[in-house]
């Protein structure tokens, strides 16, 4: 019963992430955090799978995916400030300048 709970939670936040990507595209920050909000969910549900099989390979998993999450974070922030310093605003709604 735990691990249906569990599972419930992580797709239910898994979906908060989803709909946050879809939903609001206008600020590159929100985006960015639905985006870890969905990498975290996944990481959830390897740790709840691994404790249920009784199982280290999902736990290991986890911390390979906390470690790209965590680099792909320092890589969208570090992109965020280069965009803001060069425009004034982190806007999205404008992609054609996005290109040069």
């Amino acid at each position: 019963m735990i691990f249906l709970n569990q599972l419930t939670v992580n797709v239910f936040l898994y979906i908060i992430g989803l709909f946050g990507i879809v939903f609001n595209r206008r600020s590159i920050l929100i985006v960015l955090m639905c985006v870890e909000l969905m990498l975290l969910s996944l990481n959830l549900n390897f740790i709840v799978f691994s404790t249920y099989f009784d199982d280290l390979y999902g736990q290991i998993f986890s911390f390979f995916i906390l470690t790209v999450a965590a680099a792909e974070s320092a890589v969208g922030l570090a992109i965020i400030i280069a965009f803001y310093r060069n425009r004034g605003n982190i806007d999205v709604e404008q992609p054609p300048v996005l290109r040069y």
